[in-house]
Order: C-alpha cells, then structure tokens, then sequence
C-alpha cells in the first residue's frame, strides 16, 4: 500500500473530473483524478461524441436530399459500415490514451481503479490487480462519478439482456428491428439513428416523445419519425420482456400486443454512480443522488455542508442538469471556489458569482439531434408560468423565412420565445427545424444576460439567413 497526498482528489475522469482538476491546477493547487474505466468518461465513448457521429450520416444525407442539384447528385443509401468506421474513431476506438496523455501535459496524475471514500478527505483506490493506494486530500473531494443507465423493474427485462444507451452506441451491427423503450432524447435520437441506418423500430413512448421540451417540439418529432418509417406508439408500456433461444426479443404491452424485434434499448432515464464510493462512511446514503449547496458542497439531509466542508459534487451526480456541458460548466465553479477557499479568498455568490452554478436554475442550453433537431434554452411556457412568471408567448414558422427556403426545400420547423411581461426580458427559448442547433447560442446570450428587448431590436440578423427570426420575433411581440 502507498499514500500520496494532494489538495485536492477528484472521484471520475469523464468531462467533469478533468475540467475540476484542470481548473484546480490552473489555480495553483495540485490535484489528481480516480477513474475505474476509461479517461473521458461516458460522453467521450458511449454518449455525446460517438452517438452524433451515428446521426450525423444520416442527417447529411436527408439535408442533400432537400436541395435540388444535390439530391440529384445522391445515387445511393448510407453505408452503414462507413458510419460505423466513423463512429469508432470519434470514440477513439475506446482507448483514452490521448485523454490521458492531456493529464501528463496539464500535469494531473491519475490512478486507474475503484475510488472509495474511507473517511474524511480519504480516497482509496483500488487497482485491478487488488493493489490499493490512499490518497489523502488536504482541501477537497469532488465527487464525479456520473451517472449509469435506469433499467426498470419489467418483468424479465434484465434476463433479457437490453442494450442501455451504451450498447446502442458501441454496437459493431445494426439490428433489423428494434424496439426502444422510452420517448426521452436518448430515446428519440437512437430512434432517429438507426432508422437511418436501416433497422425497423419501434418505440414505446409511455409519456410521450420529449416530454419536457416545448409540446410542439415532440409533435415535430414524431411526425419525422413515422415519415421516416419509425412506428411511434404514444402511451404504450411494456409489461414483460422476453428473449428466445434464437435471440429474439419479445415484449407484452399493457393490453396484451405483442411487439416483436432483434434488440430492445432501454432508455427512461439515469441512476447515480454512487453505490459504491464510499459514501456510508461520511453518513450518506449509497446508491443516493448528491445534494449540493450553492458552491456545489454536498450536504447532509439537514442542508448543511458536511463537517468542514470538504465534499463537493458536480456533474450529474449532483441531479441538476444532466448535460455534460453543464457538467463542465459546474466543473469550473467548483474549481474555483475550492482554490478561492483554499486560498482564503471571498467566495462570490449572488446571481452572478462565478463559483456558483446559477444557469442550472433557468438558462440551460440543450439540443435534441432528432429530425428534425430541437435546440432550446431556458424555461418551457409551463414551466415559466408554474415558477410564477407573468409571461407572454410568442412563436413564429420558421419556413415563412427566406433563409430557411434557401436552406431546404420544405423546410419545416418552428420557434418559440417566452418572455417575462414584468421584465420584458426573455426567459425561454425553443427552435425546431433542420440545422438549428447553430442558432441556439445566440438565445443562451439573450437568456442569460437577460438582454432587455427594446435592446434586442438593435441585434440586426443578416439576410438571408434563418436567424432573421429574431426579427420576426420581436415583430411579432411588438413595441
């Protein structure tokens, strides 16, 4: 056994954990990061990057088909052995050497095993040949260990061995039918996917298809689905699941329909990485979601820090958002208010103190890489008007455009801005319609800064480009 003592030692080197312990060494503190599988986490081989790269083919090849002297220029279908060959290299054919050599450059050790917390600012590490290194902590603990797939309690489900999103992601061949369980993003997108690549699907969507988004959003959605051949069962739930000798997979909905396929994805949602890190030990719960204070300390169920206040979490192990781009953007405040403790430095806090996470609350950008693609930012009209905002609505067809009928023939899609009436300010912001992730940006400014709308007149859109939205928008809303 050996011990290393560090400021600060941070559980998971996904997106989260590196850009803590970037931040952290920026600061001037020295830090090192725990990782039990591969350096880049979840979003590097099994979610955001790999599972793009399996839409993108098929979204380029629709978006040439929509332009005419392009879609001429189109002879054939994807090749889906292509797709696959570059699915596998933005997942770096699940090998991190390169993320780790970036923790050599930025001068990060990392220790390759199993991180449990053993007793205040204690992490102990245990390798995969049984070996185990204690690291002591003199500032702080992160804890970001993300968050795994939620199989739910169906009926011969587990016996029947179901992808999650990360067999989805990884898979070497496209099934010819499967069946997904769940009308969520993870949901939609493989939907949308493997379509494209040829399988028959099935969805199964019991509360709808994104059913946090706008209600338009999930309409658009739906309606691309079933043109692209995708058979969207809306309130449909399966009650058992089984798989054959032969592999197939069979399931029994609630009104007795059989539906039949080769593979069935489970996505309804996320469970916390932390059953077993070590979080009895600090009189937390195991298997629990973290809660978090406003500088991201875990707290007790009293609300209070942990004594000493040297337990932080960030990511989606703490449940306030569940993007890894907000888990990075959680990543640098934590990294700071630990250096600014660490250092006896004042913490800011407020609305915009920069060691705390306040766009967690009412301004989280989120894209849905569906056909069409649903890019959003802020709060949904219900959701604006159950926080008690006074609000007006307003929403305009993207195709009635002159950049959108340049951009594709039929262009079809739609956008939405929620305004607070007593701040005139923007306080939600929902785009559907090929292409428009781009645009989301420019409505996370306007959300954040709470830019003033008689300012927002002043924002000149260039013609002719689908952002001219914005001023059909404010038209729209008036003076």
């Amino acid at each position: 056994m050996s011990t290393h003592t560090y400021d600060v030692v941070v559980i998971g080197a996904g997106p989260v954990g590196e850009n803590v312990a970037d931040r952290v060494a920026q600061g001037g503190l020295s830090a090192a990061v725990v990782e039990r599988e591969l350096v880049g986490g979840e979003c590097s081989y099994w979610a955001c990057m790999p599972t793009k790269a399996l839409l993108r083919g098929g979204a380029a090849l629709r978006a040439a088909r929509q332009v005419p002297g392009a879609r001429e220029a189109v002879t054939g279908d994807l090749d889906v052995v292509a797709v696959l060959r570059r699915r596998d290299s933005f997942a770096s054919h699940w090998k991190d050497d390169g993320q780790v050599a970036w923790l050599e450059q930025v001068g990060v050790p990392l220790y390759r095993g199993h991180g449990r917390i053993s007793s205040a600012r204690v992490v102990e590490v245990t390798g995969e040949d049984g070996t185990t290194t204690t690291l002591n902590a003199r500032c702080a603990v992160v804890v970001a260990t993300g968050s795994g797939a939620l199989v739910p309690d169906i009926e011969g489900l587990r016996r029947a061995r179901p992808w999650t999103s990360r067999e989805a992601a990884a898979t070497s061949a496209v099934p010819g039918r499967l069946a997904v369980i769940g009308g969520g993003v993870v949901a939609s997108e493989m939907a949308t996917a493997f379509a494209a690549l040829g399988a028959s699907v099935t969805v199964l969507a019991r509360d709808g298809v994104l059913p946090s988004a706008e209600p338009f959003a999930g309409e658009h959605v739906v309606e691309s689905l079933r043109e692209s051949g995708v058979s969207v069962r809306l309130g449909a739930e399966a009650v058992s699941v089984k798989r054959a000798d032969d592999g197939t997979v069979s399931l029994t909905l609630t009104d007795g329909e059989q539906v039949e396929a080769d593979e069935v994805l489970v996505a309804v949602g996320r469970t916390p990485n932390t059953r077993d890190i070590g979080l009895d030990t600090v009189g937390l719960t195991p298997g629990a979601w973290l809660t978090v204070d406003d500088t991201l300390r875990v707290t007790g169920e009293d609300g209070t820090p942990l004594d000493g206040g040297w337990l932080y979490a960030a990511g989606d192990v703490n449940r306030r958002v569940l993007l890894t781009h907000q888990g990075k953007y959680q990543a640098r405040a934590v990294g700071d208010v630990i250096v600014a403790r660490a250092k006896d430095e004042p913490v800011e806090r407020g609305r915009w103190g920069r060691h705390v996470a306040t766009s967690d609350e009412r301004a989280v950008p989120q894209v849905v890489f569906t056909d069409p693609e649903v890019a959003s930012v802020g709060l949904t009209a219900a959701a604006a008007e159950a926080a008690g905002l006074r609000i007006r609505v307003v929403d305009h067809d993207l195709a009635a455009l002159a950049g959108s009928s340049l951009h594709a023939e039929g262009y079809h899609g739609r956008a939405r801005m929620v305004v607070d009436e007593d701040r005139k300010v923007i306080v939600g912001f929902t785009l559907v319609g090929p292409d428009v992730a781009e645009l989301l940006h420019a409505a996370t400014i306007a959300v954040v800064g709470e830019v003033p709308l008689d300012r927002l007149w002043h924002a000149v859109p260039a013609f002719p480009t689908v952002s001219e939205v914005w001023l059909r928008l404010l038209e729209a809303y008036g003076r």
